[in-house]
């Protein structure tokens, strides 16, 4: 009973967090406080039950616990719009820089992991896919009112993507392990301060100050990992996209009607034990943001007057993203059998051009860079706490837009995130 009440507490509570994620994109580093502190490389490394989120195979490796934790996510962001714009004829963006509230968030992830049997395992795994939030607390789209309303303040996008998967991993042989997870996926979306585009959408009265609309669906995550010796690991994994139901309440407002799937991952990866006490990882994502026309349609289309609708429509105005591909590097060292020490790196591709960066100031997401320690102590034969500090230092992106001219200016963030989680055997 007491485990049954556990597992459900740790699902509500990660389903009911609100999540600020924009990292790779909006989508994570990394789950839980192992994984970060080793800079996302999870996908041939069995340390955590959390791992399973990138590579639901490794859940054969972890054996019978249930894993609690807690990130405290701490990001900047904003945007600068330069004094240099030409109104008339263009509208622009007050000059001034334009920092966003909203600056810490609290994002629980939880794992269950059992062995019914030698050779198999199952699981529940839950956390924050992904997210992105943003407020201004001014009406940053005022000079945009003719022809459309008037634009309220604040200016914000709150998205917040939480999955909660299902392994069954199965170990075919001493070197393979291959593991099936169905991912079932709730997201929110608000907007708020977008009036003045409201005559260009398919749907006006549906492009923002709406409230929180909710979207479910899901998809499917495949793992394999390879136990090629005792020193060496190589994992995979491949997550369809997540086909999740469309927003009605801004269906004019983004592509497609409203549709915002979560895009497919590819993550690739191997660790290497070179030292009794010393492993190298690495993992490479690819995240297909191509695949989802609200986040990959262009962001520089042009609103024509009079106005026809570019929001809304099935290749309506996006946010101009590319595909990501993400480089991360793990150091682990199991300084005592109690006592291990983390680090690692991560480096992604831009996520847009710096021609899509108007609507971007509601999605800044330009970090590009992730440094990271962790620190893992077993309190006791059956539990351990682990520790993992993120730093994402500040990046910039500058960029214009057709529509306001030859304005220019840029956008920026920076990150800290600290996790902590606790594992217990049983």
């Amino acid at each position: 009973m007491m485990k049954s009440k556990l597992l459900l507490a740790g699902v509500s509570a990660a389903l009911l967090a609100p999540s600020a994620w924009a990292t790779n994109g909006y989508l994570a580093l990394g789950y839980g406080a192992v994984s970060v502190g080793q800079g996302g490389t999870c996908v041939a490394i069995s340390d955590s039950a959390m791992c399973a989120a990138s590579n639901p195979a490794t859940l054969s490796g972890v054996g019978n616990r249930w894993e609690v934790g807690l990130d405290l996510f701490m990001p900047d962001r904003g945007f600068k719009a330069n004094n240099d714009a030409q109104t008339p004829p263009y509208p622009s963006i007050t000059p001034g820089k334009y920092e966003s509230e909203n600056n810490i968030f609290f994002i629980p992830n939880f794992a269950y992991s059992r062995k019914l049997d030698e050779t198999t395992t199952v699981g529940v795994i839950v956390g924050g896919q992904g997210g992105m939030n943003v407020e201004y607390d001014s009406a940053v789209f005022r000079n945009f009112n003719n022809p459309g309303g008037v634009a309220s303040s604040p200016t914000s996008m709150d998205l917040a993507q939480l999955f909660v998967g299902l392994d069954y991993a199965k170990r075919i042989n001493d070197q393979h392990t291959l593991a099936v997870m169905p991912v079932f996926a709730l997201q929110y979306l608000e907007a708020k301060g977008l009036q003045p585009f409201q005559p260009w959408s398919n749907h006006p009265d549906k492009v923002t100050n709406n409230g929180k609309d909710w979207s479910v669906g899901g998809g499917v995550r495949l793992g394999w990992l390879w136990d090629v010796n005792k020193e060496l690991k190589i994992g995979a994994s491949y997550q369809t996209k997540l086909w999740m139901t469309r927003f009605e309440d801004y269906e004019g407002l983004l592509a497609e009607d409203g549709a915002f799937d979560v895009p497919p991952m590819l993550e690739l990866g191997f660790s290497y034990r070179f030292h009794p006490q010393w492993r190298f990882a690495f993992n490479y994502q690819w995240i297909g943001y191509n695949q989802v026309d609200s986040v990959h349609n262009a962001a520089d289309l042009v609103f024509p007057l009079p106005p026809q609708p570019v929001l809304g429509t099935d290749n309506g105005l996006g946010f101009g993203w590319d595909n990501v591909n993400v480089f991360k590097f793990g150091l682990i060292w199991d300084y005592q059998p109690d006592l291990t020490f983390r680090a690692g790196y991560s480096y992604a591709t831009d996520t847009f051009e710096d021609t899509q960066a108007l609507f971007n100031i509601l999605a800044p997401a330009v970090v590009k860079s992730h440094f990271t320690l962790g620190v893992g102590k077993k309190v006791s034969p059956e539990s351990e706490v682990n520790l993992a500090l993120m730093y994402a230092p500040e990046n910039k992106v500058h960029g214009t837009n057709p529509n306001t001219g030859p304005q220019t200016g840029y956008l920026y963030m920076d990150q800290w995130q600290v996790g902590l989680s606790w594992t217990s055997k049983f």
